[in-house]
């Protein structure tokens, strides 16, 4: 799936919680843990560790920690 493809569904999810009560990023990565396939999740983390291209701040809030989960 194509960086633009990631970045565009991971800013869907960002902005649907942080129309949510609560942490937004925080949903966002536990959503992002539970449901992108894990070749997914590596792709929008190599693309963060890039620069991050695109995502929004809830998603690239979200993606980092994602990244330190899986440390």
């Amino acid at each position: 799936m194509s960086p633009e493809k990631l970045v565009h569904m991971a800013n869907q999810i960002a902005a649907f919680f942080a129309g949510q009560h609560g942490d937004a990023a925080a949903a966002t990565a536990d959503h992002l843990a539970k449901f992108w396939e894990p070749r997914m999740r590596r792709d929008i983390l190599a693309h963060e560790a890039a620069g991050g291209a695109g995502l929004s701040a809830v998603a690239r809030d979200a993606v980092r920690r994602l990244h330190v989960a899986a440390a």
